[in-house]
């Protein structure tokens, strides 16, 4: 459900604090320097498409943001497949349906873009992630991502 308290625009160099503080209220602890690098690729890079989104409220403060990768394959043709990495919206605002709305924008975004499917990664124990993704048409991939301890 649409949440007509906020407008979604695409993410901007400048929105880098807002993502940092809203995070960093959700995990209990800012990571600053992993969205330093996220952004510089986002928003430096050639090779990648603006695809990530934020949502406002009424003051046009940053509430909730989205965060995904489209690259440009050959020949400057857009590969048909995206991911969405991070999602995180303010905790003073969630369980408004931001979260819903952002995918959807992203969604609609990356369509608009021709890509044809999004991925993510979810650890299967993030059972509220794991319940957000499934209410968001997400469903389990048949591709197995293996790790190796070192």
């Amino acid at each position: 459900m649409p949440n007509s308290s906020v407008q979604i625009r695409l993410m901007q160099a400048a929105d880098l604090e807002a993502v940092v503080r809203i995070d960093g209220k959700i995990l209990g602890t800012p990571r600053s320097e992993y969205f330093e690098m996220k952004f510089e690729v986002l928003f430096e890079s050639s090779d990648c498409l603006p695809t990530s989104l934020v949502a406002e409220d009424a003051s046009g403060a940053v509430v909730g943001f989205v965060m995904g990768t489209l690259y440009m394959g050959e020949f400057g043709i857009y590969q048909e497949q995206a991911t969405l990495d991070t999602i995180g919206v303010d905790p003073e605002y969630q369980k408004k349906g931001i979260g819903e709305q952002l995918v959807g924008e992203f969604v609609a975004h990356l369509k608009s873009l021709g890509v044809k499917k999004l991925s993510t990664l979810v650890d299967t124990d993030d059972a509220k992630l794991m319940h957000f993704f499934g209410a968001n048409r997400f469903v389990p991939s048949k591709i197995v991502n293996l790790e190796r301890r070192l």
